[in-house]
């Protein structure tokens, strides 16, 4: 099992090109957010936008739509049961983001086949939350896209058969063969399983342990998707690094780390990281 380290980011962000526009940086898809979760879908949201995505748009419950635009003006608000205008986007996207807050109930099982049934071979697509319960659940086979999941460890457990004290690399890397998908198992130090290797997240803070911290990495991983698409795992890769080395910086100063913080914190985060890794670049929250 490899460290992951910084090098990633500096591998993946590079100064942004002088022509460029937008659409330069892909078009994030996300899906979820029902009635009672809408922060969670708020907040996948605001990540992938604050990772640099060049269009986002937001399908959830039409209740969100207020909150959605006061927070996140960047992004735009599309009707989750609308199975249309959903298909329509997912298939107009480079990434696509389902799971935070969708909920597991039927009109969201209706809403992730939707998604699984117009996302193609060519997209990136990153399963979250309620979509891999729901996944388990009902038996879905996993799309044709290039999949990644970000499970917790109960999570991987109802999607895998593993039960949480036997997720050990060995028998994590036989599910993800079967799968062939990146897995993102967040945990302690978390662990991703990629084609090729097994890396292991050496840093983070128990001052992340805060609902919405997976809605967060989610967007990120998709806005990192979009924006860096030549290399999908890499893209994902830093976006994890980058996830937690904003928390671990945080946590200087405060007790507990709240999502939105990281992702406001990212696009000058993201400044720092197009530099050469020799500068020093500490004080990048200050």
């Amino acid at each position: 099992m490899k460290k992951l380290t910084e090098q990633i980011l500096h591998d993946v962000i590079k100064p942004r090109p002088a022509n460029s526009f937008k659409g330069t940086y892909g078009k994030v898809t996300l899906v979820g957010g029902n009635r009672n979760f809408g922060g969670a879908i708020i907040m996948a949201s605001t990540a992938a936008v604050c990772a640099g995505a060049g269009l986002v748009t937001t399908c959830t419950d039409p209740s969100n739509s207020g909150a959605l635009h006061a927070q996140l003006p960047e992004a735009m608000f599309a009707d989750f049961n609308n199975d249309q205008q959903v298909a329509d986007l997912v298939k107009a996207a480079t990434t696509v983001v389902v799971g935070p807050g969708l909920g597991d109930d039927e009109s969201s099982l209706h809403i992730l086949k939707n998604v699984f049934a117009n996302v193609s071979p060519d997209q990136n697509l990153v399963i979250d939350g309620s979509a891999i319960t729901l996944m388990a659940r009902e038996k879905l086979s996993q799309p044709s896209a290039s999949v990644f999941y970000t499970p917790h460890e109960m999570e991987w457990q109802r999607l895998s058969g593993i039960k949480i004290a036997d997720q050990a690399e060995e028998k994590n890397r036989v599910v993800r063969d079967q799968l062939n998908a990146t897995v993102i198992l967040k945990k302690h130090h978390t662990e991703i399983y990629t084609a090729n290797e097994v890396y292991q997240l050496p840093i983070g803070t128990p001052a992340q342990a805060v609902g919405g911290m997976g809605d967060t990495l989610a967007g990120m991983v998709g806005g990192f998707l979009a924006e860096f698409s030549k290399d999908p795992e890499k893209a994902a890769l830093a976006a994890v690094y980058a996830h937690s080395a904003i928390a671990d910086k945080i946590a200087e100063s405060q007790y507990i780390v709240l999502p939105h913080q990281i992702s406001r914190a990212l696009p000058t985060f993201m400044k720092k990281m197009e530099q050469a890794p020799t500068e020093h670049h500490i004080g990048f929250l200050n």
